[in-house]
């Protein structure tokens, strides 16, 4: 199980069902990947087809692979926010690709195609060195030996 980071490029929806019945929806993204979430932001307005263009970022460490779990949700004023939909998106093939271009995803709601969800991957592994430390750019100094100390 790889090490580091994964960057995930929130692009779009399309196709969503409308939760709202009197004006557009205002969608929003939950992303999860195990204990670790972020929120997109609301696209006001936007119903069916939001445009969201962020981007977030999951550590990834331990020996096994989840899926990240994308959840659409409609932000509704004074009742609890609709689920529109969710998206399992396996993160096995940006291990092995580094980078995946933005990739459209089913979303699903109780098994039922509901629309897509563009997403991007990109996976910047941790380096570590031989010795498996991990690298870090303020061990440096102490490479030059003691001449600091000596120089009176």
């Amino acid at each position: 199980m790889p090490t580091g980071k994964i960057q995930v490029l929130l692009v779009s929806a399309k196709g969503l069902h409308d939760t709202d019945v009197f004006n557009a929806m205002d969608p929003y993204a939950l992303l999860t990947y195990r204990s670790q979430e972020h929120k997109s932001n609301v696209a006001s307005g936007q119903g069916s087809t939001p445009e969201w263009n962020e981007t977030f970022e999951f550590s990834i460490s331990g020996d096994e692979v989840t899926d990240l779990i994308i959840k659409i949700k409609d932000s509704d004023v004074g009742t609890e926010d609709d689920i529109v939909g969710e998206a399992k998106i396996p993160l096995e093939p940006v291990f092995l690709a580094k980078s995946i271009p933005p990739t459209s995803y089913n979303v699903v709601i109780n098994d039922e195609f509901c629309g897509e969800i563009k997403v991007g991957l990109e996976f910047v592994p941790e380096e570590t060195h031989e010795h498996g430390h991990r690298h870090g750019h303020h061990h440096e100094e102490r490479n030059y030996g003691g001449w600091k100390e000596s120089s009176y």
